[in-house]
């Protein structure tokens, strides 16, 4: 097992290191040079640095005067360090950003995993069960309208139906404008009702799709020879779905949320942008837009690393769900 580790940490270290080049080689190659456009920016404050002072700073700051293996082999050694620069966006260490607005996204991956599994697994189980039923088809449905929709339409749907017709939620932001007034108890809940509407429009984009592949695999599982050989020897339909087959379940389930938490904190992007939530999916569009080179950098490679820390973290948990994975 410690092998296994250490041969799959290597290999997703490596990946991280690769993802991150192609990252900075685009960058570098996009037509546009940001860096000018940043150049021209600070030099129109009084008493700033001439345009050429600043393009120069700039170039040698972020190693855009030299080649590009040179160029990121300079960010790899100073992000290794934990330097990634000072964002040119929010004129901070971009560290420092990460960590102001993190926490935002991560309760709110939290809180829609949550949920997900919840509703999401019980649901496709209950559809295998009873396959081409009224429910069957009800689950289906919904699930294909999960998978197909766009989440800035759900996103659009929820703001207009509850927060702009009902009024129970408001539109933007992740505190109301008595936020500072408010007592402990009273922000918690604020916090909390600002996070529903995004909550619920990521739910409704994953749970779609963990509902159809749930039932997808219940129904290979009920179809298994040991399933009908434990229904032959008069267990309860319970126990045959809770303890036999429900455990094998598991197993492809486990790859599927390998690639949920990187999917959905990229997907945040688009959800934290349009409720405008100041998490990592803002911050990270908005360094895009306004050409921040040192936090898009930043952003990509953190998604990157997690896409490779969730998979090395299956692993582990095959080990957990399937008997067969720790004999060998």
């Amino acid at each position: 097992m410690h092998r296994f580790l250490i041969r799959r940490i290597t290999f997703g270290a490596a990946i991280v290191v690769l993802g991150a080049f192609i990252t900075y080689a685009v960058l570098r190659l996009i037509p546009v040079s940001y860096v000018q456009t940043q150049a021209l920016r600070l030099s129109q404050f009084p008493g700033s640095k001439s345009y050429q002072d600043w393009i120069d700073q700039l170039n040698a700051m972020y190693g855009f005067d030299l080649s590009i293996p040179a160029g990121f082999l300079r960010w790899a050694g100073n992000a290794v360090r934990g330097d990634f620069g000072d964002s040119w966006a929010y004129t901070v260490p971009v560290v420092d950003h990460f960590k102001a607005v993190i926490m935002f996204s991560v309760v709110l991956q939290v809180v829609t995993l949550v949920i997900e599994l919840v509703i999401a697994i019980p649901l496709g189980i209950t559809a295998a069960r009873k396959q081409y039923s009224k429910t069957d088809i009800g689950v289906t449905v919904a699930a294909l309208m999960g998978i197909s929709l766009p989440s800035f339409f759900f996103a659009t749907v929820l703001r207009y139906v509850f927060a702009v017709r009902l009024g129970w939620f408001d539109v933007y932001g992740i505190v109301g404008r008595n936020h500072i007034f408010l007592n402990a108890w009273g922000k918690i809940l604020d916090y909390a009702n600002h996070l529903v509407l995004p909550a619920a429009t990521l739910m409704i984009m994953s749970i779609g799709g963990l509902m159809r592949y749930t039932r997808t695999i219940m129904l290979e599982v009920l179809n298994a020879d040991y399933i009908r050989t434990a229904r032959a020897k008069g267990l309860p339909e319970r126990i045959v779905i809770n303890r036999h087959a429900f455990r094998n379940t598991m197993i492809p389930i486990v790859s599927y949320f390998s690639y949920l938490l990187p999917a959905m904190f990229s997907g945040f992007m688009i959800t934290e942008t349009i409720f405008s939530i100041p998490g990592i999916g803002y911050a990270g569009y908005n360094a895009i837009v306004q050409g921040d080179i040192p936090f898009t950098m930043f952003y990509m490679t953190f998604i990157i690393l997690l896409t490779q820390v969730s998979l090395i973290i299956a692993d582990m948990m095959y080990a957990v769900v399937d008997p067969r994975v720790r004999v060998n």
